[in-house]
């Protein structure tokens, strides 16, 4: 894709970063209204069963994730023209998720700014190494890494991190807004939480509650990881990475059946969202639609999407993610390029 064309595409997609009230509004009505009516149902369906109340927690994490979208796009300022909308909405529906509404729109914002970019990752995205850095890791360094990409530990442990540590503390950079909007989530969610507690009892509520946020957490990392990590993924250093390049190219069309599509907040149409984060999450599948040169993105399927759980390390020579097996091949044969340095 050249220059010229990549220019043209980002153009292509800006009629429709444009939002709609009334179509804000009713994602509203249709988002809210069943979370709250569904988890009434859940802590009814506790009186009668624990076990009874899973499933319909179940469907209540969906929603949850359903909210997170709005919470995503209001981060983006896409969800309302008004600013003061999208950041009251924004950090009404993070206390409900349980993000802090200014941390994570500046941290976002850099995932934004730097996805699939070799030379500045650690910021939003989900931890990557290349085959020559896992070649000159620690012991140490590998162990940690190698545990971080375990599903176990991705899906298992990772809603529990997100949710207790790294949603509650802010960055030693954070400005006073990010401090401050943290302070309020951190407080509002003891708030309601302690009065729930009062109000069902502490076991209900937290039983209730911790299956619904827990399996969010699974579902929200599991779409950002698919989302970024396939076979063909884009990664460039920065001296040749290119924005459109990395938004069409570095995230995939997670094609779902319509039920997750809806439940989801089409954000399976992820290589759209990044290439303009300002449209919102009810225009993406129509701009996938009717820009062309979109639908040739990377498809991946829910069958498919389990094959990326192989791959483990980005190799710049093959432009692919590999697996440690295959890694492991490499550094033996010592076909491993090394980085020349700019100084050298």
């Amino acid at each position: 894709m050249s220059k010229e064309q990549t220019k043209a595409l980002h153009k292509a997609v800006q009629p429709y970063a444009k939002s709609e009230r009334s179509k804000s509004i009713a994602q509203l009505i249709n988002t809210l209204v069943p979370y709250f009516a569904l988890w009434a149902l859940a802590y009814y369906a506790y009186t009668v069963s624990p076990w009874l109340m899973v499933p319909v927690a179940l469907v209540v994490a969906g929603f949850t994730v359903r909210l997170f979208i709005i919470f995503h796009d209001c981060t983006h300022g896409s969800f309302f023209k008004n600013k003061k909308a999208n950041d009251i909405v924004g950090t009404i529906t993070g206390i409900l998720t349980t993000f802090p509404y200014e941390m994570w729109k500046r941290e976002h914002s850099i995932h934004h700014a730097s996805s699939s970019n070799l030379d500045k990752r650690g910021v939003g995205d989900i931890w990557v190494m290349t085959v020559q850095e896992y070649e000159e890791a620690s012991k140490w360094q590998r162990f940690a890494y190698r545990a971080y990409r375990n599903p176990l530990v991705m899906f298992g442990f990772g809603p529990l991190y997100l949710i207790l540590v790294s949603n509650r503390f802010n960055r030693k950079d954070s400005r006073k807004k990010e401090r401050i909007n943290t302070y309020i989530t951190n407080l509002a969610l003891v708030g309601i939480y302690a009065g729930m507690s009062l109000l069902i009892g502490w076991q209900a509520f937290f039983l209730i509650q911790g299956t619904i946020m827990f399996v969010a957490g699974m579902l929200g990392i599991w779409l950002f990881f698919i989302q970024h990590t396939f076979e063909d993924s884009y990664f460039e250093e920065q001296s040749e990475w290119d924005y459109v390049k990395a938004a069409v190219e570095g995230s995939s069309y997670y094609e779902l059946p319509k039920v997750l599509q809806w439940i989801t907040g089409n954000i399976g149409f992820h290589h759209v969202h990044h290439l303009a984060p300002r449209i919102p999450n009810y225009h993406l599948e129509q701009a996938h639609e009717e820009v062309e040169p979109l639908q040739y993105a990377t498809k991946i399927t829910l069958k498919t999407s389990l094959e990326s759980l192989r791959y483990k390390l980005y190799d710049p020579e093959t432009y692919s993610f590999i697996t440690f097996k295959e890694a492991h091949k490499k550094i033996k044969q010592g076909s491993v390029k090394r980085k020349v340095s700019l100084n050298s």
